[in-house]
């Protein structure tokens, strides 16, 4: 099978019908080997009922139903874990993003070699109450993540095959997939320009607070990425140099006060001295690093996937 999309959605069932034939109509005029996989997240409309019609319509359109609302992270994970295609392609359910694009999408990953490829909403049709946060936001992560795309948030998105079987997207993670990939070992991660149709029924979901989930999310992925399989490697630095720094001062209060003593100079007590106080609590916050990084590393070492890795080939062996 050449293409599988998935959708997530939630409380979409007027636009479901349109999608749908708008999606069989683009696939039918290129001729491609697809599926479209609807994942509904806990909606309380009937969308599911038009997902099960169009199934009984059309074998294509397959479904998975959500007992409740989990979020779109998890609706991704599971359709990328039931998708067979050869290129993965996300969109949203709500008519702003366009199935023409997947010719285009298709040919970037098939013929043009990228693992992953982002769209990009370079003109936007969302209240300028979403567009400003929204530039911020991708301008923040591209410089932290290293990854130069102009929309990290964007539905629109085409994958390899291989790139979705090896990652895992949880939580709200689904804005940061390129940097998910990128720690998968996928770097070739490119970005296209893509139509975004103003929003023809509904309302959108998302509010104010997904921005700063997001930043928060941002902080825990590149974290987990860097130091996931080695937290010793964070906190025992920290710790070190927190412990070392109280205690040189420490040291360094005492041998003054010596100092003093011998030449006959006024001098303060040791424990009179607030810096004294400064220097313990770094010394024992440098105690509570090191505890904190040997607990991450048992449990990092106990940890079922810890042996896990990503294998790209094989020459000879079993």
């Amino acid at each position: 099978m050449q293409i599988s999309v998935i959708i997530p959605l939630l409380n979409e069932e007027e636009s479901l019908p349109e999608l749908s034939q708008w999606i069989s109509k683009v696939m039918q005029e290129n001729n491609f080997s697809w599926e479209v996989i609807f994942v509904d997240d806990g909606s309380r409309d009937k969308s599911w009922q038009v997902v099960q019609q169009l199934h009984a319509d059309n074998a294509s359109f397959k479904g998975i139903k959500f007992r409740r609302n989990y979020g779109k992270s998890a609706a991704l994970n599971e359709g990328f874990a039931m998708a067979q295609g050869d290129v993965v392609i996300t969109m949203d359910a709500d008519l702003q993003d366009s199935p023409d694009e997947i010719p285009g999408l298709y040919k970037m990953i098939a013929d043009e070699g990228f693992d992953m490829v982002s769209g990009w909403k370079k003109k936007r049709h969302d209240p300028i109450g979403k567009t400003i946060p929204s530039k911020f936001f991708n301008w923040t992560t591209a410089r932290i993540t290293g990854i130069k795309l102009h929309d990290f948030n964007c539905g629109l998105k085409a994958y390899k095959r291989d790139v979705v079987k090896s990652i895992e997207v949880y939580g709200e993670m689904h804005r940061y997939i390129p940097q998910i990939a990128k720690t998968a070992g996928f770097y070739k991660i490119g970005e296209k320009v893509v139509e975004h149709r103003a929003r023809k029924y509904g309302y959108s979901k998302f509010g104010w607070e997904r921005f700063m989930k997001g930043f928060l999310d941002l902080t825990s992925i590149m974290f987990v990425s860097k130091f996931g399989k080695k937290p010793m490697h964070l906190f025992g630095t920290f710790g070190f140099l927190s412990f070392f720094t109280g205690g040189i001062i420490t040291i360094w209060l005492i041998i003054d006060k010596i100092i003093k003593m011998n030449t006959g100079e006024k001098f303060r007590q040791v424990t009179d001295q607030p810096l004294f106080y400064i220097a313990l609590v770094a010394m024992i916050v440098g105690v509570q690093l090191f505890v904190g990084g040997f607990l991450g590393e048992l449990i990092s070492r106990n940890s079922p996937d810890r042996n896990q890795y990503q294998i790209d080939q094989r020459i000879g062996g079993v």
